[in-house]
This record gives C-alpha cells, structure tokens and sequence, in this order.
C-alpha cells in the first residue's frame, strides 16, 4: 500500500473543500472496497477524508411520503429498518443478498453505490485493463467472459456493475443528493448516476471531483409484491450472474430492473410495459440489444427464467 495522509472532515463544507483541492483525494468511510484496492494499488489516493462523523447515518420519513436513506447508513441498519421492510421489501431483500453480514455491517449506502467492479482482469494488475489503466486494452475481450456484460458494454470494457443494492434502487427509481466542490446540491436520478463505459470506463459516475453523495431518496412506497431474486454459483458471498429486483402487481404490471449484465443496473420502460405479457417477452424487450459472448449466452435464458420465477413468485 502507497502513503497516504489522513483526515476527519469536521462538515461536509469541509469534506468537499478538500477533496476539491487534491485531485488524489477519497473520502472513506466503511471501505469494504477502497482499502481492498488500496492494498493492492489499484487505487492509489494520496489523501484520506473520513466522513464517519458528519452524522449522515439516518433513515428518515420525506414529506412526500417516501424516504430519505442518509449516504453513512450501514447495509445491515437499511436492511433492517421496520420502514424499508414494509414499504420496500425489494431494497431489503438486495442488501441482505450482498456480501457477507461482516462486511454490511460496516458497508454503508453511499459506498455501495460507488463500488467497483469485481472483473478479475480488474484486479489481476499485471493484465491490461482500461479501467484501471485507461488505453491499455481489456483482457477480459478474447479472455474469460463468463461473468461479464451482455449489454450495454463497449470496445473498451466489458465489466459488469456488482451492487445488489443499486439493482434494487433503480427498480425503485430512487435519486442521489450530492453536494459539490462549489457548494451547490444536486439531485441525481438513479437512472443517470452509473455511466457505460463507451471509451471512458473508468469514469464509472457522473459525479464531479470533490462531489459528495449525503442521501439516497426514496419515493412514496410502490404498491406490488417486492421481490428479489439472486442467481449466483455459491449460495452465499458471491456476485449475481443474474439478478432480478422487480414489483409486480396482481394483474401482472410492475417495473424490473437487471443486474450481473452490464456496467450499471439495467432497465427499460418498454420491457416493464411488456410484463403483463409474460417473462419471455419481457426479457426479449430488455436485451434486444444484447451482444453475448459465447462464454456468456446463457445469460441471456438466465434473465428470462428468473424474470419467470419472480413473476411466478408475485403470483404465488
């Protein structure tokens, strides 16, 4: 691990502040993922900014009847919480579906969101990977793909998004408060947060240098069975080969939204509309765009039986 210098941010004024003023700066707070990457240099921060203790860590009822999750809420806290239980069954689920209980309970919202990819070109540092050395290539194109995007990827990345939580915030169309360097806040659609790689996948957000996430807001609770469903190839501590957080309704309409298949959680309108028509036609409406490798194909049945199992389960 490379030195580093230390703080604990005193405000959040004070935690944009500085990471405005060094451009190898992080903010930490549980990392679960950071000090991974840290260790094996992959990340190489010069600079330190603990948040812990800016009070960022409740849950929080919205005027509008939905809920606000503070960026320092643990995984096991938000799991846990008697209001995301009852009113967002989904997003409860997906945390307990991540990790390890260990890990959770250090783990917080806003780190969640930013983790990075667990592609194994990503972290083996003496293969080629253009998120971790832009313009170097990507091992995993013509390498081993069984894990990797079907959709949505590019000439430069392949790797796919490894948030359970995410998953369940984009099927419940939730946004991300930020403040930035500036001082101005921002509200950012879920939707928007996650970029595809196109030539930049290491630019994996479209946060600004020094922009720091404070909450992740919920809207009013979404009327519907709350389900999620984790395809993986151990039962526990494993990332998703497939994964389905969806709402469905008695008569069959709901939204969805995909994980394990691309660089960021993945749903269109157009295949929730096409729900009420059954998993197959669905799934077709959500990858008609896919391109699978041949290690990977399967991928693209895996979405439509698991797509079918939780509309099943939705049915009883």
């Amino acid at each position: 691990m490379k030195a580093f210098t230390y703080e604990r941010a005193s405000s959040i004024k004070a935690a944009v502040e500085a990471a405005a003023d060094n451009a190898d700066a992080k903010f930490i707070a549980g990392g679960t993922n950071l000090l991974d990457l840290m260790k094996l240099e992959i990340e190489t921060p010069t600079h330190l900014i603990d948040v812990n203790g800016l009070g960022l860590d409740k849950i929080e009822v919205t005027p509008e009847g939905g809920l606000r999750v503070g960026a320092l809420v643990r995984n096991t806290d938000l799991a846990a919480n008697e209001t995301v239980r009852k009113d967002y069954g989904l997003l409860s689920r997906a945390l307990v579906a991540g990790a390890s209980g260990q890990l959770r309970n250090k783990a917080t919202t806003a780190g969640n969101l930013l983790q990075r990819t667990r592609c194994p070109y990503f972290y083996d540092t003496h293969q080629p990977c253009n998120k971790r050395q832009p313009g170097s290539g990507c091992s995993a194109i013509g390498g081993f793909s069984r894990q990797h995007a079907i959709i949505g990827m590019s000439d430069a990345c392949i790797a796919t998004h490894p948030s359970d939580m995410a998953i369940a915030m984009r099927a419940l169309d939730a946004e991300v408060e930020t403040v930035k360097a500036d001082g101005n806040s921002r509200s950012i659609p879920i939707a928007d947060f996650h970029q595809l790689p196109k030539e930049t996948p290491h630019i994996e957000t479209i946060l600004e240098r020094g922009e720091f996430i404070t909450a992740v807001v919920l809207p009013p609770p979404i009327g519907g069975k709350h389900i999620y469903r984790k395809v993986r190839d151990r039962a526990s501590y494993a990332f998703a080969l497939v994964s389905v957080a969806a709402v469905v309704r008695p008569d069959g309409t709901g939204r969805f939204a995909v994980g394990g298949i691309a660089h960021k959680p993945w749903r269109l309108k157009a295949a929730d509309e096409q729900l009420p028509n059954g998993a197959r036609t669905a799934s077709m409406a959500l990858l008609a765009q896919a391109q699978p490798t041949e290690q990977n194909k399967f991928k693209v049945d895996l979405v439509a039986r698991t797509l079918g199992a939780v509309i099943a389960e939705a049915k009883g």
